[in-house]
Protein backbone atom coordinates (compact mmCIF):
# COMPACT_ATOMS: atom_id res chain seq x y z
CA UNK A 1 0.00 0.00 0.00
CA UNK A 2 1.46 3.32 -1.05
CA UNK A 3 1.36 6.10 1.49
CA UNK A 4 0.71 9.63 0.25
CA UNK A 5 2.42 12.65 1.72
CA UNK A 6 0.26 14.82 3.89
CA UNK A 7 0.10 18.50 3.05
CA UNK A 8 0.99 20.26 6.27
CA UNK A 9 0.94 23.78 4.86
CA UNK A 10 -1.97 24.87 7.04
CA UNK A 11 -0.36 23.44 10.19
CA UNK A 12 2.98 25.04 9.33
CA UNK A 13 1.29 28.41 8.75
CA UNK A 14 -0.52 28.09 12.07
CA UNK A 15 2.74 27.17 13.83
CA UNK A 16 4.59 30.15 12.34
CA UNK A 17 1.71 32.45 13.28
CA UNK A 18 1.78 31.32 16.92
CA UNK A 19 5.59 31.50 17.01
CA UNK A 20 5.42 35.07 15.72
CA UNK A 21 2.94 35.95 18.48
CA UNK A 22 5.22 34.41 21.12
CA UNK A 23 8.27 36.21 19.72
CA UNK A 24 6.40 39.54 19.92
CA UNK A 25 5.32 38.89 23.52
CA UNK A 26 8.87 37.93 24.50
CA UNK A 27 10.25 41.09 22.90
CA UNK A 28 7.74 43.23 24.79
CA UNK A 29 8.56 41.48 28.07
CA UNK A 30 12.29 41.93 27.48
CA UNK A 31 11.83 45.64 26.77
CA UNK A 32 9.71 46.01 29.90
CA UNK A 33 12.33 44.20 31.97
CA UNK A 34 15.11 46.33 30.46
CA UNK A 35 13.13 49.37 31.66
CA UNK A 36 12.82 47.83 35.16
CA UNK A 37 9.10 47.27 34.61
CA UNK A 38 8.56 51.06 34.47
CA UNK A 39 9.65 51.42 38.11
CA UNK A 40 12.13 53.96 39.42
CA UNK A 41 14.62 52.32 41.82
CA UNK A 42 13.83 54.88 44.55
CA UNK A 43 10.12 54.03 44.38
CA UNK A 44 10.33 50.22 44.65
CA UNK A 45 8.24 48.65 47.42
CA UNK A 46 7.24 45.11 48.41
CA UNK A 47 4.11 45.29 46.24
CA UNK A 48 6.39 45.49 43.20
CA UNK A 49 8.28 42.45 44.44
CA UNK A 50 4.98 40.57 44.70
CA UNK A 51 4.03 41.56 41.18
CA UNK A 52 7.34 40.29 39.81
CA UNK A 53 6.95 37.07 41.83
CA UNK A 54 3.59 36.56 40.13
CA UNK A 55 5.09 37.18 36.69
CA UNK A 56 7.99 34.82 37.49
CA UNK A 57 5.61 32.05 38.61
CA UNK A 58 3.63 32.31 35.37
CA UNK A 59 6.79 32.23 33.28
CA UNK A 60 8.08 29.25 35.28
CA UNK A 61 4.94 27.31 34.36
CA UNK A 62 5.69 28.02 30.71
CA UNK A 63 9.39 27.14 30.88
CA UNK A 64 8.70 24.00 32.93
CA UNK A 65 6.26 22.86 30.24
CA UNK A 66 8.55 23.81 27.34
CA UNK A 67 11.63 22.10 28.83
CA UNK A 68 9.96 19.15 30.58
CA UNK A 69 10.93 20.38 34.03
CA UNK A 70 9.08 20.77 37.35
CA UNK A 71 5.71 19.06 37.30
CA UNK A 72 6.26 18.32 33.60
CA UNK A 73 9.45 16.32 34.22
CA UNK A 74 9.31 12.67 33.29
Amino acid sequence: MKRTATDNTAALNGFISKKTQIDAMLARLQALSDDHFHKHPDKIHWGHVGTLEHYASLLKRITDSAFGEGEHAE
